[in-house]
């Protein structure tokens, strides 16, 4: 079954009329990100993130996103075991979230919360958080669930403000990286864009102030900061 939205398989929106009587069993099996080489990263999580994995941004020249950059392929998570642990300090929110999901209506208008129904931990033998009371209405844990989902999107439309500047800006470009392993094996590394420090240089002014007032002057130096972290997976990758 083909992926939609990198880790899900089968999203579909939570009703009480479907989902009347499923539990959510708690899960820490990341296993469902095993096959993605990059996950989206909110602006948010740029100072945790940029400690353990390369920040980029993919897209085009009218839209990006920021993305941590998790193997050296488009299908590969090196950070993802065989017996689906996590091996890192920090799991970015997208991972986070799963099995849970926003899905727009109305150009975006309307969210509706969804959860993947190929979730291993979703069941009706009432093992975990129920979803609905037997009144039919949201259980404290579903409420949660909304509100880190809210919280989540909130963060994500700031994190689209900040990388609609950086391309008025003209800050980005494609980046390249040629990463040599220790046994002398080399992998290039594209498809991606980067802050060109030139650029970032040349800015004066009130571009320059905003940047800072926005606190994005330090996202930027944090992604170009993470970039150090490259040599990092490839003796990881390798390993």
């Amino acid at each position: 079954m083909s992926k939609t939205l990198l880790i899900y398989e089968r999203a579909v929106p939570i009703t009480k009329t479907r989902h009347a009587q499923h539990s959510v069993r708690p899960s820490f099996d990341f296993g469902f990100a095993r096959d993605v080489g990059a996950l989206p990263l909110l602006s948010r999580e740029f100072r945790a993130a940029a400690r353990e994995y390369p920040i980029v941004f993919a897209g085009n020249s009218e839209m990006v996103m920021p993305v941590v950059l998790l193997g050296l392929s488009q299908a590969e998570n090196i950070f993802v075991d065989a017996e689906g642990k996590w091996q890192s300090t920090y799991v970015p929110a997208f991972a986070r979230r799963y099995p849970y999901v926003f899905s727009s209506v109305n150009q975006g208008d309307k969210l509706i919360l969804c959860i993947d129904e190929e979730y291993q931990g979703l069941n009706t033998a009432d093992e975990g958080e129920r979803l609905f009371t037997d009144d039919g209405e949201q259980t404290e844990y579903l409420n949660k669930v909304l509100e880190f989902q809210k919280s989540f999107q909130l963060a994500h439309n700031r994190t689209r403000v900040f990388c609609k500047r950086i391309i008025e800006l003209e800050l980005l470009e494609p980046m390249r990286a040629q990463l040599k392993y220790r046994d002398g094996e080399e992998k290039s590394l594209a498809g991606f864009m980067a802050v060109r420090r030139d650029r970032l240089g040349a800015l004066q002014g009130e571009q320059l102030l905003e940047l800072n007032r926005e606190g994005e002057l330090e996202l930027i130096y944090l992604h170009l900061q993470s970039m150090q972290n490259l040599l990092n997976l490839a003796e990881r990758a390798a390993s």
